[in-house]
């Protein structure tokens, strides 16, 4: 979540923001099973949700107003009668001046969880300071199937960038990302932040893959939820030397 200082601006943040949910995916990804069997997918969750209707993308409105038009259209439906109906990535929350960034799974630790929120408020800063790039429709032509990537193979997904058509490793464009929001890090506070997932994005190390390794030695999965939660509780950070 992350409080905008009036509602259009929100609005820009939110689809400039889009280009970055590969990132949030691949980074936080720690589903990879589902009742007991290995999905093949390092955020399995987002499968389920992907398939509620109203979720992905929201529509490409830059302005209140604009949105509060769509917004009447869809509650004039009878399909929608709040916020809480749109199961968006991101979404507005106009009651807290807020985005919520939708597409996290749970970190197994407070401190990776703490860096995910300082690399969301780095960049929340650099769009609003330096306004990088102005969002476009052609943005989300490329979203969908960033989105799979990030949620099947997670740090080692491709990423396909909207504005110029390049591929690259889902790494590559994280870390150069990264390299862009330092500045604004330090003003907000993240600079830890960036370099903790700075670390683990260099060894292409999630929590997904935590699980997985975890799994290899246990071959049970209760033990490896065991181990999961006393990280959790105990605050072990996720970067384990080498």
């Amino acid at each position: 979540m992350w409080v905008a200082p009036d509602a259009d601006t929100a609005l820009l943040t939110l689809h400039r923001m889009s280009r970055y949910i590969p990132h949030f995916i691949a980074l936080s990804a720690s589903s990879p099973y589902v009742q007991g069997q290995d999905t093949a997918f390092d955020s399995a969750r987002l499968n389920s949700v992907f398939a509620f209707p109203l979720s992905g993308r929201a529509p490409l409105t830059l302005t209140w107003d604009e949105f509060t038009v769509y917004f009447d259209k869809m509650t004039h439906t009878g399909v929608v009668k709040s916020m809480k109906d749109f199961y968006w990535d991101i979404r507005p929350k106009p009651e807290y001046g807020t985005i919520e960034i939708r597409v996290f799974d749970t970190p197994l630790t407070v401190e990776r969880a703490a860096a995910l929120a300082g690399y969301v408020q780095s960049l929340a800063a650099w769009f609003m300071q330096d306004q990088p790039f102005m969002p476009a429709e052609d943005d989300y032509l490329v979203y969908t199937y960033n989105r799979f990537q990030a949620c099947r193979f997670g740090l080692d997904a491709v990423y396909v960038d909207p504005a110029t058509g390049s591929h690259m490793p889902l790494r590559e464009h994280i870390l150069m990302t990264m390299g862009l929001v330092e500045r604004h890090a330090a003003s907000v506070g993240a600079s830890a932040s960036i370099h903790q997932l700075r670390t683990s994005v260099e060894r292409a190390d999630n929590d997904a893959r935590w699980l997985r390794e975890k799994q290899g030695e246990e071959h049970l999965l209760a033990e490896v939820i065991r181990q999961a939660a006393q990280r959790f509780r105990g605050g072990v950070t996720h970067l384990q030397q080498p």
